[in-house]
């Protein structure tokens, strides 16, 4: 069996993800990520300041020793009676690495993400795309390449004149994503099913159950990952890269609403989503797949409207401030 610990200190330059390997291995080791914990392609990116490449195939690796099942967005930590050596567990490093420095464009990115997600409930914005540079210190190379992998997840587009902007969360746009996302991540639960990690749905079952039992104390941070339980964790393991991909595009409204429910978590007494999560959860668990698909589809056409009810009221809460590099479209 791979010792990732072992194959991570190779060479006198290991590369990003052969420092994660390292890393994540002596964390595994010792405990410190237990049994069942749910690990996100993109918060362990965020985590070490890198791109979400190095960590996929830094978790690809792990999972190929043993620790993990899973793959792509989220995989899920083995227990010691699941792994081919038992209890085993592979030498680590004498310490801990210091992830080398990553592209010019990832430093950036969040906070770029960050800001423009907070603008799109508040309508369209031109990027001016030197403007951006400047405001960061960044070449304008660096800023395309952060526009570019904007473009990639559905938040930023580009006109007809090949410029930037931010598409603002209108109702004939969101009716357009939605109808998409109805047809898109139905048929990816049905593709993912039989290619969940051994737990994965029960927990995320639980973990609604557990969010049920004390709805008027959620906040935007227990909400968003709920959210990314269902349409992100247990969709993206429908084997199917290109569909994952191409329902990214079209899940710009998780990251808007992600910004929602932080600024505005209390739009609703209780979050009208949780008890829709949980039937298409407890079908999903109890075997009926397509029924489970048809539940999922009937959320998102109800998510709609209270979409736009959301945003409209927090129109009405925020006045965004202003950013050099955003021109507002009228």
């Amino acid at each position: 069996m791979l010792e990732p610990s072992q194959h991570a200190v190779q060479g006198k330059a290991p590369r990003i993800f052969e420092q994660l390997v390292v890393v994540l291995s002596q964390r595994l080791a010792s405990g410190a990520i237990s049994p069942g914990t749910v690990l996100r392609t993109a918060a362990v990116a965020r985590e070490f300041g890198t791109s979400r490449g190095p960590v996929r195939r830094a978790l690809d690796e792990l999972q190929a020793a043993g620790w993990l099942v899973g793959s792509g967005l989220a995989y899920v930590v083995r227990g010691p009676e699941h792994r081919p050596d038992g209890d085993a567990r592979p030498p680590v490093a004498a310490a801990t690495p210091r992830i080398a420095a990553e592209a010019s464009w990832a430093r950036i990115y969040h906070d770029v993400e960050t800001t423009l997600v907070a603008r799109m409930s508040f309508g369209s914005w031109r990027i001016v795309e030197a403007e951006l540079a400047d405001h960061y210190g960044v070449s304008r190379t660096v800023a395309r390449e952060v526009l570019g992998r904007l473009q990639q997840r559905g938040i930023v587009k580009k006109d007809q004149r090949s410029r930037w902007y931010v598409p603002g969360l209108g109702r004939d746009y969101m009716a357009d994503l939605y109808e998409m996302r109805r047809t898109l991540e139905p048929q990816a639960l049905v593709n993912a099913a039989p290619r969940l990690p051994p737990g994965l749905a029960q927990s995320a079952l639980a973990s609604i159950d557990d969010a049920i039992a004390r709805a008027e104390d959620l906040d935007g941070t227990d909400l968003d990952r709920l959210e990314q339980e269902l349409h992100i964790d247990l969709i993206g393991h429908c084997g199917n890269r290109t569909m994952v991909e191409a329902i990214g595009l079209y899940q710009s409204l998780l990251s808007a609403h992600s910004f929602l429910y932080k600024t505005a978590p209390r739009i609703f007494p209780t979050e009208p989503f949780l008890p829709e999560h949980r039937t298409v959860l407890e079908r999903l668990v109890g075997g009926h797949v397509a029924s489970a698909a048809d539940a999922l589809k009937e959320h998102l056409a109800l998510s709609l409207d209270r979409a736009v009810y959301r945003i409209e009221q927090v129109r009405g809460l925020v006045t965004p401030a202003p950013v050099s590099y955003l021109i507002p479209i009228a």
